[in-house]
């Protein structure tokens, strides 16, 4: 007869006679658990008194108190939740705003080659407080497989994922925002265009979101596009028809850089002083 592993065998049997007096099979063959239910030999009852003895018999140990839990050493630190960007506030009249040491909400706008990640990531680098960048494009690629291409045709699924990719920045944004982090964020938003447009980031991000635009000439675009590789490169038909829609911006009452002759350090001083000037007085968007 063959017993669980690490179980005590029975007492050997004796000819004619069956087990061992006080060999309980059960106890050494576990059956379906039982909470509750003691499964080991029965306890031994303690001994009787030595004659003479009147005292109590002596009460058992108290079972020892449970151990206090361990210190939470996860390093969780609580987070304060995003909510919605609200307006800068103006500083006092006698003030200068100083949007290099004012947490902030920046949209760049612009189409492609206008250089809308450079700038950004180098006005982020160069802040005294500390700041994020967020690409929506980045974003869109983060959909590996069934990534919906905009160069392949701009149908439902590649709308679907713009409209997520714009809300997942958006979420981020407000998160960053409500811990103390300021956020640029990149996109080529189009005026006449609305689900490529302004309201869906101002709906996620918050009405304190400020909007600027690059504009360069439709030359610079074009040299910047050709430097380009794998899908962030466009045809050059794509870009001036993308660059040519860029142009109703002019007259939308949002700040327009145009950088066609600027370096990318210069860029970002000229996006300060724009911002400063969003700052004192917000624009109407």
């Amino acid at each position: 007869m063959q017993h669980a592993v690490g179980s005590p065998l029975p007492p050997p049997h004796q000819p004619g006679h069956g087990p061992a007096t006080g060999w309980s099979p059960a106890a050494h063959h576990p059956g379906p658990h039982h909470p509750g239910t003691h499964q080991g030999p029965a306890p031994v009852p303690p001994p009787p008194p030595a004659p003479g003895f009147t005292g109590a018999p002596a009460a058992p140990a108290p079972p020892p108190a449970p151990a206090p839990p361990a210190p939470d050493t996860t390093g969780h630190v609580p987070l304060p939740p995003g909510g919605p960007v609200g307006v800068p506030s103006a500083p006092p009249a006698t003030a200068s705003p100083d949007p290099a040491a004012t947490t902030l909400a920046v949209l760049l706008i612009g189409p492609a080659g206008a250089g809308k990640t450079s700038v950004a990531k180098y006005w982020a680098d160069h802040r005294r407080v500390p700041t994020a960048h967020i690409s929506l494009d980045d974003v869109r690629e983060w959909v590996r497989s069934g990534f919906a291409d905009p160069q392949s045709g701009w149908n439902d699924h590649s709308e679907a994922q713009y409209r997520l990719a714009r809300r997942t920045c958006g979420f981020a944004a407000r998160n960053f925002l409500a811990n103390g982090i300021s956020c640029i964020l990149d996109d080529a938003v189009f005026p006449d265009r609305p689900v490529v447009g302004l309201g869906g980031w101002k709906r996620h991000v918050g009405p304190g979101l400020l909007p600027v635009v690059l504009l360069p000439g439709l030359e610079i675009v074009l040299e910047r596009n050709a430097e380009r590789s794998g899908n962030r490169r466009l045809t050059d038909e794509e870009v001036a028809r993308i660059h040519g829609r860029m142009a109703g911006w002019y007259g939308s009452g949002l700040p327009i850089i145009d950088n066609s002759q600027m370096d990318v350090p210069q860029t970002a001083q000229i996006l300060d002083d724009v911002l400063a000037r969003s700052i004192a007085s917000p624009p109407n968007w």
